[in-house]
């Protein structure tokens, strides 16, 4: 007995050991309609989801996402983007300092990586973002990027990333350096872009106020119907998130149904919101409400 259990535990030794896949992405902002596909299923983005291993993240029209890593970094997306998770994991190195990895793949659309939007960085990363065909090792504190049918772009807006394309290989470490990878041509060498590019391209990926945001500890919900037919309720419910937007019944007085997104932050983002539903339903209204925040992501 004893001989079995000292070779069982001795296999279990030699076994190589990978790390569990640590949630170290969560839902901090969302401009709807936007979706995660995980296990063969869709459901709209809300915030303070935590995200996991082979999630994709995909956003529709005039949509934007905001996430926070656990060591503090952004990671955004743009409209009509998707974006493919892999290898989240939360570790330490050999001096015991933790570390944040993430595998991002930029499917399409554009993305933005950004240090210190969280303030200090609490943990080292270990980031790797693809951009169909060009890979950056991320150790560099701003880095932009998109992909679409004509080109691949990445761009430089502060630190250091190491890129790969094809059979080149090579270091991008000032400002405002980018490269471009064209569908059929040869790729353009690395070369400078102006601020204005760099301001232009920004409005792609953030989130200002009036585009109808969703935010952690927003005090404005938008009520898209009040009903006495709790299963209408529902069936708008899921007509409203199968649109992209994390809608949720609120029982009110009067054994009525009030269909409701909530944590919508500010009022221009309620009536930008509430504008958009109206395309989607009538009688659409707004009301300030004080949703339960999320939880707060895993602090070092």
């Amino acid at each position: 007995m004893w001989k079995n259990l000292l070779c069982a535990l001795a296999m279990l030794g030699a076994m190589p050991f990978t790390p569990a896949a640590a949630r170290t992405l969560t839902v901090e902002g969302v401009v709807s309609p936007a979706w995660v596909e995980r296990a063969g299923k869709r459901e709209p983005l809300t915030v303070g989801m935590e995200l996991n291993n082979k999630d994709r993240l995909i956003t529709g029209e005039r949509a934007r996402v905001m996430l926070r890593m656990a060591e503090g970094s952004s990671v955004k997306m743009g409209e009509n983007a998707t974006l493919a998770l892999d290898n989240l994991t939360e570790k330490k190195n050999a001096e015991n300092h933790p570390v944040v990895g993430a595998s991002l793949d930029v499917v399409k659309g554009a993305f933005r990586f950004t240090t210190g939007i969280f303030g200090k960085p609490r943990a080292e990363r270990d980031v790797s973002v693809k951009i169909s065909t060009i890979t950056a090792g991320i150790r560099g504190t701003d880095v932009w990027g998109r992909s679409n049918d004509a080109q691949d772009v990445v761009c430089l807006l502060e630190g250091r990333i190491s890129v790969r394309h094809e059979k080149q290989s090579f270091v991008m470490d000032e400002p405002l350096q980018f490269f471009i990878a064209p569908r059929n041509e040869k790729p353009k060498p690395v070369g400078k872009v102006p601020q204005a590019q760099i301001d232009e391209w920004s409005l792609e990926t953030e989130i200002t106020e009036g585009q109808g945001a969703i935010r952690a500890g927003g005090r404005f919900r938008v009520e898209v119907a009040r009903m006495a037919d709790q299963k209408a309720a529902q069936e708008l419910e899921a007509k409203l998130k199968a649109a992209g937007y994390p809608a949720v019944i609120d029982p009110v007085t009067g054994g009525q149904y009030a269909v409701c997104v909530l944590g919508v932050p500010t009022a221009k983002d309620r009536d930008a919101l509430a504008a958009r539903l109206k395309g989607l339903v009538s009688g659409v209204s707004t009301t300030p409400a004080k949703p339960a925040s999320p939880p707060s992501p895993k602090a070092y």
